[in-house]
């Protein structure tokens, strides 16, 4: 993910994807611990892109360059306290 355009395209895959899981096993098409496995990895991708879209976002408004900004590990996005 090189730009915010392509961030957001990949949460929408990711949002679309988790609808996608709950549809499924609300059908029964999926088991509780396929769905729950895959919706954790899905929430964590998430988060690591909705963070690496704040830290480009600021890069730009403090005036620094937005494709410095990194993606940070799972650790590191779900060690973060709401």
């Amino acid at each position: 993910m090189t730009d915010d355009k392509s961030i957001i395209e990949r949460i929408d895959d990711l949002v679309a994807e988790e609808k996608e899981l709950r549809n499924k096993h609300a059908a029964g098409q999926i088991s509780d611990a396929d769905e729950h496995a895959r919706l954790k990895a899905v929430e964590v991708e998430l988060d690591q892109c909705w963070d690496l879209l704040r830290q480009r976002r600021a890069r730009r408004e403090f005036g620094e360059n937005p494709d410095d900004a990194k993606p940070r590990s799972a650790d590191t996005v779900e060690g973060y306290l709401n």
